[in-house]
């Protein structure tokens, strides 16, 4: 599991970018000492031994998170 805060996002060019396989995932929002929080779980691909355990667990904070819409959205 990692938490994702904007202080330590950096941009980076690459040469090389692809899309990746798509794979099932899921999302919650809670709060936690007052702060809100959106997580994303993802499932692994089709092709993984167990396929409903989560691989990965990724959370934003409410800042990082609109930080993120921001970016995407210029």
């Amino acid at each position: 599991m990692a938490e994702i805060k904007k202080e330590f996002l950096t941009q980076i060019e690459k040469e090389r970018n692809c899309i990746h396989e798509p794979v099932e995932a899921s999302y919650t929002v809670f709060e936690k000492n007052g702060k809100k929080y959106f997580q994303i779980d993802t499932y692994g691909s089709s092709s993984r031994q167990h396929k409903h355990k989560i691989s990965q667990s990724i959370q934003f904070d409410e800042e990082t998170a609109l930080f993120l819409i921001r970016t995407i959205s210029k």
